[in-house]
């Protein structure tokens, strides 16, 4: 089939079959009655988007030297092509969690904004240009802010929807003018131009990465522009909190790894510094405020900001270990944070609380949920055998080996803070009892939708932390095409 495909097209195949998708979602809604259109749209949705992923996997996968297409705007290589596949997955293990949802499930609407958050990803990770880059972030950014405040009727919703916009739209526009300080220093947008004619050293130029670090933070939610994150993942609904903090800051990563190696190789000791000190901050801050929240949603909140921490340990490393081992960690925590926020997604549909003291009994009332629970906790917390423990692993090697030895030490010491409050919670599920309740009297049923999308990833994080050889070269191969 690829012999008689354009490789223009091929590369952005995934790209132009979710834009087919999103339009199938729009014009099949319509004739839906309301009693089916729940189950229709989220199979549609999950199954297409597993369906492209497949598609992708078997004839779109990148040439052994990576290309620039469509007149160097898109780059086709292994390292934007595995966070693609990175992004289907989550998107579509996001579309089985929204299905139960109230007010989002039977909304043809969600789905595509859903789709074309993941199109704007996509392009955001193969994009060989500075107005590409900047078309993509917007292509994303835009659905997750109307997703985020999606429960009209819901005003920390709303409220959620209209934080996330307005700080996203100022610091695009920080973002915006980093890049056209980038085009007046060196005359050209191409990523892959600009490590020849960027200035190697000046108070302007650093000034202009500054700005760029602005933008990229937001995304990313590093230390000091994290503060919208635990406001936003509260009001937003469950599933689209667990999706902006997995897929989405693995775009926003996608983005730091190839713009700061590709374009700013000669000033990688400045910037390397910036990050490090940046990643310290966040990590601390992170974990330092989890321990004193009691809603779990902003303790994953505060959660994902640390593990943002432990990410940038990789970037910071600039070296192909460094890079590697911050792929491989956003493949063990998109599986793990994905799983964490779809058990929320389940336990809130029933409860209708995401108090951590709602969670007192929650191993007696549904074994099998708890069980979930604990790997993906344990697994955010770097325990073995599970996905996160090697991760975390990789990334303090890369640091050492570069090193870097004070900053793996202080993700040594803050993997053991978080330690601390991802036990608290589990405490909960395991050793607590619900008062004057007969618990057996309360379980706690999973959907068919939830049930597949939990045993998926469950499964993945032990496989991840087990079977790490397979991802880890898949991570090494897509962090050989930066150097």
């Amino acid at each position: 089939m690829t012999a008689f495909v354009p490789s223009n097209i091929l590369a952005i195949l995934p790209e132009i079959l979710l834009l087919v998708l999103g339009l199938l979602v729009l014009i099949l809604d319509p004739f839906w009655k309301d009693e089916s259109r729940r189950l229709n749209l989220g199979w549609l949705t999950a199954g297409g988007l597993f369906a492209i992923l497949a598609v992708s996997l078997a004839v779109a996968r990148p040439g052994a030297e990576p290309a620039l297409v469509f007149g160097g705007m898109l780059r086709d290589d292994w390292l934007g092509f595995a966070f693609k596949m990175f992004f289907l997955f989550g998107a579509a293990i996001t579309a089985l969690f929204m299905m139960d949802v109230e007010h989002v499930g039977r909304r043809a609407e969600a789905y595509f904004l859903l789709l074309a958050a993941a199109l704007g990803m996509s392009l955001m990770a193969s994009a060989a240009d500075l107005v590409m880059l900047y078309l993509a972030i917007e292509t994303t950014s835009i659905p997750l802010y109307i997703l985020a405040g999606f429960l009209t009727g819901d005003e920390r919703s709303t409220e959620s929807g209209f934080k996330y916009m307005l700080f996203g739209a100022l610091t695009s526009a920080v973002l915006l003018y980093g890049f056209s300080l980038i085009y007046g220093f060196s005359g050209h947008t191409g990523i892959y131009e600009l490590a020849a004619t960027f200035p190697t050293f000046s108070l302007l130029a650093l000034g202009t990465i500054f700005l760029i670090l602005v933008g990229l933070s937001f995304k990313v939610s590093l230390f000091p522009f994290h503060f919208w994150a635990p406001d936003v993942y509260e009001g937003a609904p469950t599933p689209v909190a667990g999706f902006l903090s997995t897929a989405s800051k693995a775009a926003g990563f996608a983005v730091v790894l190839r713009l700061f190696i590709a374009a700013f190789p000669s000033l990688a000791a400045n910037w390397s510094l910036i990050l490090a000190v940046l990643a310290t901050l966040t990590m601390t801050v992170g974990n330092l405020i989890a321990l004193t929240q009691k809603n779990i949603k902003r303790l994953l909140a505060y959660s994902s900001i640390a593990h943002a921490g432990y990410a940038m340990i990789g970037v910071v490393a600039f070296s192909q270990l460094g890079a590697a081992s911050t792929v491989f960690y956003l493949i063990a925590y998109i599986l793990t944070n994905l799983a964490a926020f779809g058990i929320v997604t389940a336990f809130g549909h029933v409860a209708g609380s995401d108090d951590m003291k709602a969670y007192y009994g929650l191993s007696r009332r549904a074994p099998t949920l708890a069980l979930m629970m604990l790997v993906a906790f344990l697994s955010l917390a770097g325990m073995p055998p599970f996905g996160g423990f090697v991760a975390k692993v990789f990334v303090f090697a890369a640091a050492i080996e570069q090193g870097w030895v004070w900053l793996a030490v202080v993700g040594v010491l803050n993997s053991i803070i978080g330690l601390y409050y991802y036990l608290t919670v589990l405490k909960y599920v395991y050793l607590y009892r619900m008062e004057g309740e007969d618990e057996e009297k309360h379980p706690i049923p999973l959907s068919p939708p939830y049930a597949i999308a939990l045993t998926v990833l469950t499964i993945g994080i032990i496989l991840v932390g087990v079977l790490f050889s397979p991802w880890f070269g898949l991570a090494t191969g897509a962090a050989a095409n930066l150097f």
